[in-house]
C-alpha cells in the first residue's frame, strides 16, 4: 500500500473553495487548514475588542473587522483570519469580493490552547512581514495577560506586556487605549489556585 500524495492548492482553488465553504480554512504555501471554532470566553474577549475600538474609531479613519475578514500575506503566500484586524486609511481589498484585506494597521488575536504556538511563532512571523502592520497584539483568554508589538522599523519591534486589570495598552498607531478591565469583561476566566 502506498500513500497518496498529499494536495497542492493554487490561490484560485483556495479561494474558489472557501467562498462557498460554511467553515473557514487558512491558507500557506499550498496546504490548506480548517479553522477550529472558537470558546465562549475567546468570543467574549474579541467582541470586548471589537467594541472598544470600534467606539474608539467611528468618528475617524479606521475600520474595525472581526474574524471574518480574510487577511493576505503577499511574502508567504498565505491567508489566515487575524480574531481582530484595524485598517486607517483607504482599505485595500485583494479584488472586487471585498472579502480580503491586504493591509492591515493592527492585527490582534486571541490565543486559544490549539493555536496559540502558530499564532506566537510562524504566524506572528507571517504578520511582521505586512509593510503597513504597525502593531500586533497577542490576548490570553486564560488570564488577564496582554503582549503588545509596536513596530519602530522594518527590522524592529517593541515590545511590552501586562498582566494587570487595572493597567491599560495604549495602540499610537490608531490612537487608541484598550483598558484590561474592558477587554476582560464578563469573561470566564481560568481561576488560579488560592
Amino acid at each position: 500500500m502506498t500513500a497518496q500524495p498529499k494536495r497542492s492548492w493554487t490561490v484560485e482553488e483556495y479561494l474558489t473553495f472557501e467562498r462557498s465553504s460554511n467553515v473557514k480554512h487558512e491558507y500557506v504555501a499550498g496546504d490548506v487548514f480548517a479553522m477550529a471554532g472558537a470558546t465562549a470566553t475567546h468570543n467574549i474577549i474579541v467582541a470586548n475588542i471589537i467594541a472598544s475600538l470600534h467606539a474608539q474609531t467611528r468618528q475617524r479613519d479606521c475600520t474595525v473587522f472581526p474574524s471574518d475578514m480574510r487577511l493576505k500575506i503577499a511574502s508567504y503566500n498565505s491567508y489566515t483570519y487575524p480574531d481582530v484586524t484595524v485598517v486607517c486609511g483607504e482599505i485595500r481589498y485583494e479584488d472586487e469580493h471585498q472579502d480580503t484585506l491586504l493591509n492591515p494597521t493592527l492585527i490582534v488575536e486571541v490565543l486559544s490552547p490549539s493555536a496559540e504556538q502558530h499564532d506566537r511563532g510562524r504566524k506572528s512571523q507571517y504578520y511582521r512581514s505586512i509593510p503597513s502592520l504597525k502593531e500586533y497584539m497577542l490576548v490570553s483568554q486564560h488570564e488577564p495577560h496582554v503582549e503588545h508589538f509596536v513596530r519602530h522599523s522594518d527590522y524592529q519591534w517593541l515590545f511590552t506586556e501586562t498582566s494587570d486589570l487595572r493597567s491599560a495598552v495604549h495602540l499610537p498607531a490608531i490612537g487608541c487605549t484598550l483598558a484590561l478591565a474592558d477587554i476582560y469583561d464578563r469573561a470566564l476566566l481560568r481561576q488560579s489556585p488560592e
